[in-house]
């Protein structure tokens, strides 16, 4: 009986041709490259991996975070095209945001992304009215909440000018019901200027660690790419003292933080 239950078992072995044959190459091929379709079209349209590089959003977001970003929720951008999907809403203020810098010319001259993939909060949609006086964000004429743990604004730093803000006198307002546009812009004092339609200005957290929209001018549009939903991993990026930070200073408490 045992003689004849393995020689029954034998019989139904598929031979090695035939496992390795043309058909079943051809279907495990199709498997992958469909399984490898749905990724693309998932990475895409839906979702993709982001990595925080800067502290310019300290503390919402820190060196080292990883982030999962809904890119279908403000209308996923078709790639190798100006196009975008329907979004499910628009971009609103106070939204951490997702967005292609506008061309940044000196980064181009040291050699840099002059258009890089940027995290910032959005402070400013069409037909706001913005203007910072010593320190603090006004929209419309109402103070704003001094950033996201930003704390006391900091005179030495705030009064610093950059040749990068002289895009600002070009559309600062000379006289309104807010006041007159300072005659050059600084770091805790411009505005106001009115954001335009089709366009958002977004500032970094961190306001004095944050190269943003004071800098570069108002991001189109356009460029938006998505909404970061939760932190999926985080290490300390920064400054670890341990070997091999990404396996040994796992920052576990990150891991599952919601954006906000």
């Amino acid at each position: 009986m045992a003689t004849s239950s393995n020689a029954g078992r034998a019989q139904k072995a598929r031979p090695v041709s035939q496992r390795y044959s043309p058909k079943n190459l051809w279907e495990n091929l199709k498997s992958i490259v469909g399984a490898l379709a749905i990724f693309l079209v998932l990475r895409a349209f839906v979702v993709e991996a982001y990595r925080i590089p800067s502290g310019s959003m300290i503390p919402t977001l820190l060196v080292g975070d990883w982030l999962f970003v809904n890119k279908a929720i403000y209308g996923a951008h078709v790639p190798f095209s100006r196009a975008s999907l329907p979004a499910v809403r628009e971009p609103r203020r106070g939204d951490v945001v997702v967005f292609v810098s506008p061309y940044q010319a000196d980064e181009a001259e040291r050699g840099a992304d002059p258009t890089p993939t940027l995290v910032k909060r959005l402070v400013g949609t069409p037909g706001d009215t913005l203007y910072m006086r010593k320190g603090v964000l006004y929209v419309n004429g109402i103070a704003q909440r001094r950033g996201f743990g930003m704390g006391t604004p900091d005179s030495a730093m705030g009064t610093s000018v950059s040749p990068l803000f002289d895009w600002q006198k070009k559309v600062s307002l000379s006289s309104s019901r807010f006041g007159a546009a300072p005659a050059q812009p600084s770091l805790d004092n411009w505005g106001p200027i009115v954001v335009p339609p089709q366009h958002l200005f977004m500032m970094g957290d961190s306001r004095y660690n944050s190269k943003d929209s004071r800098y570069w001018g108002f991001v189109p549009r356009e460029n938006v790419r998505g909404k970061p939903l939760f932190v999926y991993y985080s290490y300390n990026a920064d400054d670890s003292d341990r070997p091999l930070p990404p396996l040994t200073d796992i920052r576990w408490s990150r891991i599952g933080h919601w954006i906000k």
